[in-house]
């Protein structure tokens, strides 16, 4: 045991340990609080080779050993103290294992990062306990020779630079009196490190040693590959760009305390910002003023806004709104022949007219104006590491095997993000790789973003690069499980059983005994991580039992450990075609949580006595354990309930289970719910090692996929019930906000004038009835297709804290209920995690951890965990498309081999542009662009675009919703580069050389 000793001070030195700020209470009073802090004597250098610290202090296995003869500049070895900046502003750097120099951390720049970026905090979390780092955190806020407090006139950002500078100066005192270096009279140099300019020249003042990054890195061994590491140091290259003389290309944002006073008076409107997929030269931000989104129309009013940024944009006068333009304008054809080294003196005026000459006119239809404006500030930056490729024409000739520093383009996979210039020294080696890029920073006198490399992911189009590059794409936590979280699992491992029943066994406290119930699984094909299970049975009255049985994930994951601590910011497991990134360790997933056949497991039951025309008589919610006596994929429990010779228990289950499903669902679309569509596809991979796909097709749909949704759905919203009845503040819920009519706009009128059809959007009730009579008799994937369409004009469903919403807001649109959770999937979903901790306590079977009933920590983790499970489907979906290519690609190879010529499929023409088509694949459940080059007849009001027949005056009119047959090919993606279907009209028109 180790004895710590409380220094006891004077009361001359009270103003010295004293924090005093004034606080504004929940009733606006402002009250004066005064904060002690005890300081020590005893908190440690971290410096291995320091006698007095040594002593005083407990040894720990992490203390720092001085650098080696390594950098030129500090051949006696040294140690590096970084301030808050260059951990704000050069985390690649630091973060890279070639970059490895002993690091003292102080407890300021810590608190600092904390408050400045949580994502750059939660870096230097993982940064700290990275094994190969060498980091010593100091508390310099407890040593008494290094505490300090705030000046009268002092802004907390000087303090902190103070703080730091002091503790630096104690570090090197403390070593010249404490610590030798190789040399008798040269003991190790504390070197400050510091972006801040006029931090450095304070230091120099005070006799101390400091360098920018940029300085220090280039006198390392290896400084060639850190180099292009670096952020640039925007600081010392202002007067420089002031010096130029280059024109702005765009304007300069407002200040910050104009933005938020705009905002505030409602003359300027916050929102983020949304590119365009189909046109680069648009944007828009949706902002709760306005019906419709605001329309931002060229690069000059997007004003170097990225997407996902928060934004304050300015609208302009209601004669100045317009429409969309409803042309498609690639980006890397339209500025394929940019030179990355010039073209930034172009003036500003110029700018959009140069690049928009192939842009049509923007119309005015007043059924479509909108609002258009410009951005005029940026709130928050989302920036983060893209994957991107580089630009093999950007490279100079002269330079294209050079490994000098030279400019290039480095191009995103994701059609949403601008080109990147960036500096680096290995762009021939860097050709054709998948490579992460940061943006660093984009100036008012350039036209693209500057930014740099962080790291190579590997050669395009090879599975492990592109699996990679998904992840890191759309932000995916994918890191090893660490040995903090692996300590929280059982310590039996994969020998964990639950135990003989017993009043002793904590297992067993208050849980139901339903091992001898018909329970089965019922999932798709290869499902490990077996979240539900099921059954049903006659009861003596004539009633019906019916149960869904949830793995009780939160009997292992404990609130406020490392294991929920990490489950909490991946959020959600991610499903790619042939990868799962678990949320959870896999033992809990696939195995000791796992609802598999035959085995105890420990489970969350919801139970109701139903009437045979399924109304609910009542619902009860246990803790349980149960065995299941069969884990089905769909198919087979479609198969064993449709076999009039199978009379089992199990099957009999199974039926009654469907009876109660079919009239739940009847139920549900009686009270408005919606049938809604989404393409799905199956991919079918190589059962070799190789898991090549070999070919791609529609998913189907059994009665048995119905069954299952209809009775989680019931769990879920029953629980929903009891949470919020129990919390009515703190409960973790899902909703679904009814979405803005203004969305169905387009599809109204395209379903009057191409059908004369109409879609009623009132209510929920009202559209699903509407929907149901959208049919055309000839053609039966014509209502799928609707729907599909439909559906695209929906908000997304979030989940939420239900004392941060107005009540009425509650509800879930899709589902017509009032009130709805997630509790279903607790190995996959962090929310129902919370949801069963909420439901747990609800029943009294164990108390709530007290994070649960705050609000804002609630609040905060709900919205890393909508952030997630928005990602993790993107990532999904992008997965789906990246094995699709390579499906068709092989489908094709095989069409081409067999003579038989190219693979042809029916299509849906979904929409319609000045120079192309959309196309919709129903028997592939994907989507494709038709482009043309020529000039064609346009008509946007009747949603149709005319093609001349080849050799002949003729024109062929095709509109939305007509069929057309499409050639399907696989090119590489220009953006993505990975293989991308392309698709070429064959009738009504041959469009191969148009």
């Amino acid at each position: 045991m180790v004895e710590i000793t409380i220094r006891k001070r004077p009361r001359s030195e009270a103003v010295v340990t004293q924090r005093k700020f004034f606080k504004k209470t929940a009733r606006g009073k402002v009250i004066k609080v005064l904060r002690e802090r005890y300081l020590r004597d005893d908190v440690g250098c971290g410096i291995q080779s320091c006698q007095e610290c040594t002593e005083s202090c407990t040894p720990q296995a992490n203390h720092l050993v001085m650098s080696g003869p390594d950098h030129g500049l500090f051949p006696d070895g040294h140690f590096l103290l970084p301030d808050t900046n260059v951990f704000l502003s050069q985390m690649d750097l630091l973060e890279s294992p070639l970059f490895r120099p002993p690091i003292i951390l102080l407890q300021t720049v810590i608190e600092e990062v904390r408050h400045r970026s949580l994502p750059l905090y939660n870096r230097l979390k993982a940064l700290m306990a990275m094994d190969e780092k060498s980091i010593w955190v100091f508390y310099n806020e407890y040593r008494s020779e290094t505490a300090v407090i705030r000046e009268e006139n002092e802004t907390p950002n000087d303090r902190n630079d103070r703080g730091i500078r002091k503790a630096a100066a104690w570090y090197t005192t403390h070593l010249n009196t404490n610590v030798r270096g190789k040399a008798p009279k040269k003991p190790p140099t504390i070197v400050l490190l510091t972006e801040d300019a006029a931090n450095r020249q304070k230091a120099e003042k005070d006799g101390l040693v400091t360098l920018s990054v940029r300085k220090y890195v280039e006198a390392m061994n290896d400084a060639s590959q850190l180099l292009d590491l670096l952020a640039s140091e925007s600081e010392e290259i202002e007067p420089t760009r002031a010096a130029s003389g280059k024109q702005f290309l765009y304007d300069e944002y407002l200040p910050s305390a104009t933005l938020i006073g705009g905002v505030k008076a409602g003359q300027l409107h916050q929102g983020h910002f949304n590119a365009n997929q189909y046109n680069y030269l648009e944007g828009s931000v949706s902002v709760p003023a306005f019906s419709k989104p605001v329309l931002l129309i060229g690069r000059e009013n997007m004003n170097r806004a990225t997407n996902g940024d928060i934004v304050v944009v300015e609208v302009f006068p209601e004669d100045e709104w317009k429409a969309p333009a409803d042309e498609v304008v690639d980006q890397d054809s339209t500025l394929k022949n940019d030179d990355v080294e010039s073209g930034d003196e172009d003036d500003g005026e110029d700018l959009v007219a140069r690049v928009e000459s192939k842009v049509v006119e923007y119309e005015k239809r007043d059924a479509e104006k909108q609002p258009t404006g410009k951005v005029v500030g940026v709130i928050k930056r989302l920036w983060r590491p893209y994957v991107c490729h580089i630009d093999s024409t950007s490279l100079t000739s002269s330079n294209a095997t050079s490994l000098s520093v030279q400019t290039v383009f480095a191009t995103p996979v994701s059609r949403l993000l601008p080109r990147i210039r960036m500096r680096t020294r290995q762009a021939p080696s860097l050709i054709g790789q998948k490579i992460l890029v940061s943006i660093d920073r984009w100036d008012v006198t350039s036209r693209y973003p500057e930014g740099h490399f962080v790291r190579a992911l590997g050669k395009v189009e090879s599975k492990e690069a592109e699996q990679e590059s998904l992840l890191l794409e759309f932000d995916v936590p994918y890191r090893p499980f660490g040995k903090a979280i692996l300590d929280c699992l059982p310590k039996e491992g994969e020998q964990w059983v639950v135990p003989q029943k017993s009043d002793a066994s904590p297992e067993w406290r208050d849980r139901q005994d339903l091992r001898d119930l018909n329970i089965c699984s019922i999932d798709p094909p290869g499902c490990q991580d077996i979240d539900d299970a099921l059954h049903a049975r006659l009861l003596p009255n004539g009633n019906i039992e019916a149960g869904v049985h949830i793995a009780d994930v939160s009997h292992f994951v404990h609130a406020d450990t490392p294991m929920d601590n990490e489950a909490a910011s991946r959020g959600t497991t991610v499903y790619l075609v042939d990868k799962r990134i678990d949320m959870l360790p896999a033992l809990l997933g696939t195995n000791l949580c796992s609802l598999r056949p035959f085995v105890e497991r420990l489970a969350f039951s919801a139970i109701w006595e139903m009437t045979p025309d399924a109304d609910i008589v009542n619902v009860r919610f246990t803790k349980s354990v149960i065995a299941s006596k069969a884990a089905f994929t769909y198919e087979e429990a479609q198969i064993r309930k449709d076999d009039a010779n199978q009379k089992d228990a199990l099957t009999e289950g199974i039926r009654l289970l469907n009876t109660i499903a079919i009239k739940l669902k009847a139920k549900r679309m009686a009270a408005g719910a919606l049938n809604l569509a989404s393409p799905e596809v199956k991919i079918h991979l190589d059962s070799s090692e190789s898991s090549d796909p070999i070919d791609v097709e529609q998913k189907e749909m059994r009665e048995t996929n119905s069954l299952v949704e209809e009775f989680m759905l019931l769990a879920n919203i029953s629980v929903a019930q009891k949470i919020q009845e129990t919390f009515p503040q703190t409960a973790v819920l899902r909703r679904h906000m009814p979405p803005p009519k203004t969305n169905f706009e387009k599809l109204q009128d395209i379903l009057m004038k191409r059908k004369g059809l109409a879609l009623d959007v009132s209510s929920s009730g009202a559209l699903a009835a509407s929907l149901d009579k959208c049919l055309d008799p000839t053609e039966p994937a014509f209502n799928t297709l609707v729907r599909i369409m439909a559906t695209r004009c929906m908000l997304s469903a979030e989940y939420f804290c239900s004392g941060s919403v107005a009540r009425d807001t509650f509800g879930h649109y899709g589902l017509a209920s009032p009130i709805y959770t997630h509790f279903t999937s607790p190995i996959r979903r962090y929310a129902d995690v919370l949801a069963h901790r909420q439901l747990s306590a609800a029943i009294g079977y164990s108390p709530l951890h007290p994070s649960l009933h705050s609000k804002p920590h609630v609040e905060r983790i709900l919205g890393v965990v909508n952030k997630r499970h928005r990602m993790a489907q993107m990532a999904g979906r992008a997965s789906v498309e990246f094995y699709v290519g390579l499906a068709l690609k092989g489908r094709e190879e095989r069409v081409q081999k067999s003579g038989a010529g190219a693979v042809t499929e029916e299509a849906f023409v979904i929409r319609t542009f000045r120079n192309g088509l959309g196309v919709f694949v129903s028997s592939l459940g994907i989507e494709g662009l038709v482009m043309f080059k020529k000039d064609l007849q346009f008509d946007a009001e009747n949603y149709t675009l005319s093609i001349p027949k080849p050799g002949s005056a003729d024109l062929v009119a095709i509109s939305v919703f007509d069929k057309v047959t499409v050639r399907i090919e696989v090119e590489k993606d220009k953006n993505t580069q990975r293989g991308r279907v392309k698709m070429t009209l064959l009738s009504p028109v041959d469009s191969k050389d148009m």
